[in-house]
């Protein structure tokens, strides 16, 4: 950029990264255990229909980590599952459960205007969910928000229980 040109030079980054999102160049980094988790979606019997489901509504785009669906046989449709993975790896918790119950709700919201009938579920580890997820402040904050959590068993890839 010239010394005389019309472009700040101190914005520079800032656009860079608008039109990354604008042109859509920008992909998530999957989570510290999101193969784990794909994985034992698929053990437990569900379709993985796309590996970072895109939701745009109106002029935004937000990436959910997964989306499944499950067919069963007395259904026609089947159920249809969208997937946010935290591995909650930050030195603060409360933290990055802030960060997570925020992505959720955003996530959820906009599902239920464009797709209400996909559930939002949050995947968390065994080892989370049982330390962390066992406080009574966040699990006020889980039946206040009706959050609804999967939780994964990490080292045999398996589904140990879906929170609704």
């Amino acid at each position: 950029v010239r010394k005389d040109s019309f472009v700040d030079k101190k914005k520079l980054p800032v656009i860079h990264w608008q039109l990354l999102f604008c042109y859509n160049l920008f992909m998530p980094a999957n989570d510290l255990i999101h193969v784990a988790v794909r994985d034992a979606l698929i053990h437990d019997g569900w379709t993985i229909t796309a590996d970072h489901y895109t939701i745009g509504y109106e002029d935004v785009k937000v990436y959910v980590d997964l989306a499944a669906e499950k067919r069963f046989a007395a259904e026609r449709n089947g159920r249809k599952i969208a997937v946010e993975i935290k591995s909650f790896v930050g030195r603060s918790f409360i933290h990055e459960f802030q960060l997570a119950f925020g992505q959720f709700m955003l996530y959820r919201d906009y599902l239920s205007e464009l797709e209400p009938d996909r559930t939002l579920y949050l995947a968390v580890s065994e080892s989370i969910y049982a330390d962390l997820f066992a406080l009574k402040g966040i699990q006020f904050i889980v039946r206040r928000h009706h959050l609804s959590l999967v939780v994964i068993r990490l080292d045999t890839r398996e589904v140990i229980e879906w929170i609704n």
